[in-house]
């Protein structure tokens, strides 16, 4: 059914009059098949949040979820609940001031000792469309929640909580309010990351069916993230932001993408994805670094041809779902920050103010803290060993090496060696080893090599990601045991890092210079 009109909101000076205006410009557009967004009144006033900015441009948030911040101005609700594993205790998760960020320290008290999983995340729309843990659908069982304490980052300069989504994770709410059906217009935003992507299906954001099964072509209206190239040519290695509109993940009105200077945004940290469709001929693909500049639109133009049609007009059902497909194809991984999704296609003014908005935000910025092992500080690893001091634990293709790092070098390179300490995700007496540039990754040891893996919340991991700072055993620096094989500390070895114990069968087991290759320099981290 059609949705029922939000009840009123408070508005600033001006904003019936740009609404009406807003209204009047996208029914001038439909009648002439032009995209609507083009039409650029001003945007919110100065400090407005995204659902601010929308509501003034005459497209207001028919959804809002948000792990970090508040996406209104007036916003003091919750954002998230989380459950314990200890005794199924659940508590929800709040804002430290109205409009502000997370209180993340609230999660960290009830989570201590134990691990929680996120069960709901809610709206802040006055929609109420909350966002719980999926059920089966076509093709996939039914999903988990996903670890509360996986994607620690900093935003506007507090330490607070993304939802990282490994496979069989997802979130849905399959009766909702407010939110486009049956050819009606819509936009829709999220903050995710680049670096942790995957080619399976699918890491979704948007409009989806409302019975978890695929009911046909023009059923779906959500923002895809990844690396799959559903429709051949697609260019470069992505990931790209790409709109799942069912059967398909689409870059153009061909399904395949027309835009050879599109090749994806890369491994960047934190990115804005947007996708915007009036439900009957036109839809707009854009995308951002959410940490600085404007968006890019790689695509706006008509609905897909392809696939026997069934896309114009779209056939959306208005459920929402997170992190998985229409269906619950749930083999995707992602990350998401924020989100959301308003009546109507916004202008290319209010999303351009939206992006100036997250950019202003400070997503991954500097945590306040640096050169100890206190949690939340951000550190460089540098070896003793008299061959290898100016040497520092980096990654490189996924894996921990040392490698000489100096001024000169690049900044990637200096990002790769800074690592921020995290509460051991195993023993809180304990550190992990966030990496700086790729959120949500740890240091971790599998077959005593050392690598930067996402965190799936298992407990094997947790263990493998731990590490127990003792005094260095060559009587300077730091060493580091392993949570779940104490006798073996991380060492380098060959330029690569292990876990090692003093004498082995394993060559990075040698008792040569053991005790030095075991102590680490606790240092200012090389990126700031």
């Amino acid at each position: 059914m059609s949705p029922t009109p939000p009840p009123p909101r408070p508005q600033r000076l001006g904003s019936t009059v740009l609404s009406a205006l807003a209204a009047f410009v996208t029914v001038v557009a439909l009648a002439l098949g032009l995209s609507v967004g083009a039409a650029a009144p001003p945007a919110a006033a100065a400090g407005s949040l995204p659902c601010d900015i929308y509501a003034s441009a005459g497209t207001p948030c028919v959804a809002a979820h948000s792990l970090v911040r508040a996406l209104y101005s007036s916003y003091n609700g919750p954002l998230y609940q989380v459950k314990r594993a200890s005794d199924s205790a659940t508590t929800n998760i709040g804002l430290l001031a109205a409009g502000g960020y997370a209180n993340a320290a609230a999660q960290d008290s009830f989570c201590s000792g134990t691990t929680c999983i996120i069960t709901k995340i809610y709206d802040q729309s006055s929609r109420h469309n909350d966002l719980t843990v999926e059920g089966a659908g076509g093709a996939g069982a039914a999903d988990v929640g996903a670890p509360a304490d996986a994607l620690p980052v900093t935003v506007g300069g507090h330490q607070v909580y993304g939802l990282e989504i490994s496979a069989g994770m997802g979130y849905r709410d399959n009766a909702t309010s407010g939110v486009a059906v049956n050819g009606q217009a819509e936009g829709m935003y999220m903050v995710t990351s680049g670096t942790h992507v995957n080619g399976r299906c699918c890491f979704d954001y948007g409009n989806a069916e409302t019975n978890n099964m695929d009911t046909g072509n023009g059923h779906m209206d959500a923002i895809n993230f990844g690396t799959e190239c559903w429709f051949s040519p697609c260019y470069g290695q992505g990931p790209w932001v790409q709109a799942d509109l069912e059967n398909g993940l689409f870059q153009s009105d061909s399904g395949y993408s027309k835009n050879t200077s599109n090749t994806g945004t890369g491994p960047l940290p934190f990115v804005t994805a947007l996708l915007k469709n009036n439900g009957q001929n036109h839809f707009a693909l854009k995308y951002g670094n959410a940490q600085s500049g404007g968006l890019t639109t790689t695509y706006s133009g008509g609905e897909p041809t392809v696939n026997g049609g069934g896309y114009s007009p779209m056939h959306q059902e208005g459920a929402i779902v997170l992190g998985t497909g229409g269906d619950n194809s749930n083999g995707s991984i992602g990350s998401f920050f924020e989100g959301v999704m308003t009546s109507g296609i916004p202008t290319d003014a209010a999303d351009d103010a939206v992006q100036s908005n997250i950019v202003s935000v400070g997503y991954g910025g500097a945590t306040g803290s640096a050169g100890s092992l206190t949690p939340g500080s951000e550190i460089s690893l540098r070896a003793t060993t008299s061959c290898c001091t100016g040497d520092y634990v980096r990654h490189q293709n996924g894996y921990a090496v040392i490698s000489s790092i100096t001024s000169s070098s690049s900044s990637l390179d200096k990002n790769d060696a800074t690592w921020i300490v995290r509460r051991g995700l195993a023993g809180s007496s304990c550190v992990s080893f966030e990496s700086r540039n790729y959120p949500g990754d740890f240091l971790r040891h599998y077959n005593y090599q050392l690598h930067r893996q996402p965190m799936d919340g298992t407990a094997q991991f947790r263990a493998d990601a731990t590490f127990c700072p003792q005094t260095g055993k060559s009587g300077t620096g730091t060493s580091f045991a392993s949570y779940n094989y104490p006798s073996k500390y991380l060492r380098h070895y060959d330029y690569n890092v292990y876990i090692a114990s003093n004498g082995g069968s394993n060559a990075w087991d040698s008792s040569t210079s053991w005790t030095d290759d075991v102590s680490w320099v606790v240092s200012q981290p090389w990126a700031p």
